[in-house]
């Protein structure tokens, strides 16, 4: 009775574990603040995409490509990411993230057509793939497996503040001193992050280094990713960051604003106010469902299909109301709706982590990670196409909103019964190895 309940309400602590404390937290903040940074620029696009489309005299379908491509390369590097995470440690590759994401933000800035600027956004695509998986696995080298998931949600807090930043910083900038400068301007913070993390991050604390690797040759690679790949948590992880992510990611990185001011007829004050709720919520989400899941295991698949249906419901009373245009009050709820897609994507990597040894995390981070990523890409290029193809009919064109939703709901639900079974195996053998540990 103990040990199913002790399953079912908190994540298990395991022998050796870090001790966490106040130097793990500045050593992870650091990292975190890198993470933070490249959201400010990875977001940037989306308070400047009208901007963006008179600046380079593209259309809808052009305008998606620049999201579409960033996208396109972070979910291509996440399995790369990892395994280089696993390989090299957090520090390495944050510190070519950092060079990476903030030369693209540069170039961007600096941008004279549109080939260039695509470019630009791939590279800063390329650095800002490089951050999140390294925070994740820092998180598990300096605190105990019991805090993960609220370590995995404050993290992720941190990149909602820095998508505020960017909403409400940035767009202030740019029509205050203009496209080269503002770009140009927040590629310093990129430099100054670099700085710290060179000097003051460290892959783990003492005493608790990493087992040394095998041979890290081709066999190396596709046994991680055969091994992360095979278990259930890890396929169930992706399915359901896949499922939660993408609405909220597409609103925010693009179509949210040009959807509020073209479609619902808003200014794009009262747009950019309502971008910023769906931050707030986000991180106001985070903090509870981070205290939620760490208390009650359980409660994470009911979490993440309760974000999927409120998500999909109010997305459909939204679209067909009548009229075509949704009183305030709707879009408010729209946007504190979609707020807890975020902090819900994050409930993947609770499912992957303990699916997964340590010296896999990197690995199994990466291939849950990709899932949301995906799915945002689809649905940025489906929307720019049917907006196109519709002559910007945006009912017709965030439709697309619920099929790849329908898609991740069947699954979760095919996986879902796999991985609980696989979890509570991997439960028992960790508690019998406890055991027969001498003390």
């Amino acid at each position: 009775m103990s040990s199913s309940s002790s399953s079912s309400s908190s994540p298990v602590s395991l022998p050796g574990d870090p001790p966490g404390g106040r130097r793990a937290v500045a050593v992870w903040g650091i990292g975190v603040a890198v993470y933070f940074v490249a959201v400010i620029f990875r977001t940037s696009l989306g308070v400047a995409g009208l901007d963006a489309a008179d600046r380079f005299h593209v259309g809808a379908s052009a305008l998606s490509t620049f999201s579409i491509l960033q996208l396109l390369v972070y979910a291509g590097m996440q399995i790369p990411v990892g395994l280089l995470v696993d390989q090299l440690g957090t520090k390495k590759v944050l510190a070519i993230g950092a060079v990476l994401f903030t030369a693209g933000q540069l170039g961007f800035a600096f941008s004279p057509s549109y080939g260039t600027a695509l470019a630009s956004r791939a590279l800063l695509g390329c650095g800002d793939a490089m951050t999140f998986i390294s925070v994740l696995r820092l998180g598990t080298r300096w605190f105990p497996a019991r805090r993960g998931p609220l370590v995995a949600q404050l993290a992720a807090l941190a990149g909602m503040a820095g998508n505020l930043v960017s909403t409400l910083v940035l767009a202030r900038l740019l029509h205050g001193v203009g496209w080269t400068a503002a770009f140009a301007g927040s590629a310093l913070a990129g430099a100054v992050v670099l700085v710290l993390l060179v000097l003051f991050l460290k892959d783990h604390p003492e005493g608790h280094e990493p087992e040394p690797l095998p041979h890290r040759g081709a066999a190396y690679v596709r046994r991680q990713i055969t091994a992360a790949w095979r278990e259930p948590g890890t396929r169930l992880g992706l399915w359901v960051h896949f499922t939660t992510q993408f609405p909220a990611m597409v609103f925010l990185l693009l179509w949210g604003l040009p959807f509020l001011v073209e479609a619902q007829g808003l200014s794009r004050a009262d747009a950019g106010e309502l971008l910023t709720l769906v931050v707030v919520s986000n991180m106001a989400v985070g903090l509870v469902y981070g205290q939620i899941i760490a208390r009650h295991h359980a409660a994470r698949l009911p979490l993440a299909l309760g974000t999927v249906a409120a998500t999909a419901g109010v997305w459909a009373v939204t679209l067909a109301y009548p009229g075509g245009r949704a009183p305030m009050w709707l879009l408010v709820v729209l946007c504190l709706v979609l707020g807890a897609c975020g902090p819900a994507s994050m409930i993947g990597f609770d499912f992957a982590r303990p699916a997964n040894p340590a010296e896999r995390q990197g690995t199994a981070s990466g291939i849950t990670n990709m899932g949301g990523f995906v799915a945002s890409m689809t649905t940025l290029f489906a929307i720019g196409v049917l907006l196109d193809a519709t002559g910007d009919d945006y009912r017709i064109a965030f439709s697309a909103v619920f099929v790849l939703q329908a898609l991740g709901v069947s699954q979760i639900l095919r996986l879902r019964k796999r991985a609980a079974r696989r979890e509570r195996e991997r439960l028992v053998a960790s508690r019998v190895e406890t055991v027969h540990v001498p003390a």
